[in-house]
């Protein structure tokens, strides 16, 4: 992923994995409409979401009405591992995640993770996304309460039989631990790096997905914070 990844693209230099993350592609499909709905009561609610480079799915949950904050950060490992440079050497059981806390009023769980499945994540892909390969990119929901869970297990179900990928589905529900936030650098980076080219090449389609298939949920300014 990011700077270092690119650089040995275009260097044209052969690393492992580097043969599969050339064959990923982008994934933009219309999820189905949840037949399981999120019953959230009380004010905000927090949900996590694992799905490749952080940039993107921080990005894509930024332009989400009812969202109020979406962070980058890394779950799953321990706090000592919690750096972006040990997390991206793949020695750790951190994925790369973005912690999206929302308005249940204005957009529920189950409309999230139709949005993440639609334009964030391919679900049928494990430990990568895009051009990024490691178990640190891998597509994971991480609920943060009985309902969360229900809806999310219904929902990997619902797409296993839904006939929209062509592929089994590879994303699992993790139970949660501690996140931890990534360095200040990382956050709100699509908003501060509009033609950084990762941004452009992978992470800009993600918006206008959002937006061309869900004009009721997207907000055209980016929510920073």
């Amino acid at each position: 992923m990011k700077r270092r990844l690119i650089l040995i693209a275009a260097a044209g230099l052969a690393l492992a994995g580097c043969n599969q993350a050339a064959e990923a592609r982008e994934n933009h499909v219309r999820a189905p409409a949840p037949t399981v709905t999120a019953n959230e009561r009380g004010g905000l609610k927090t949900a996590i979401f694992a799905g490749g480079c952080f940039w993107g799915i921080e990005g894509i949950f930024s332009h989400v009405k009812g969202v109020k904050s979406a962070v980058s950060g890394y779950h799953g490992g321990t706090r000592r591992q919690a750096s972006y440079r040990i997390v991206t050497s793949g020695v750790t059981d951190h994925a790369e995640s973005v912690k999206v806390v929302y308005d249940p009023k204005v957009v529920s769980y189950d409309e999230l993770v139709r949005i993440f499945f639609s334009v964030g994540a391919d679900p049928t892909l494990r430990n990568r996304q895009g051009p990024d390969v490691g178990s640190h990119y891998r597509a994971a929901l991480v609920p943060m309460n009985g309902e969360q869970r229900k809806v999310a297990a219904a929902y990997l179900r619902q797409m296993e039989r839904s006939g929209v990928w062509s592929r089994p589905i590879m994303t699992r529900i993790e139970s949660y631990r501690a996140f931890y936030p990534a360095e200040g650098y990382h956050q709100d980076f699509m908003a501060k790096n509009p033609n950084h080219g990762y941004i452009r090449r992978w992470d800009a389609p993600k918006v206008r997905a959002l937006r061309e298939f869900y004009p009721e949920h997207f907000r055209a300014t980016f929510k920073r914070g």
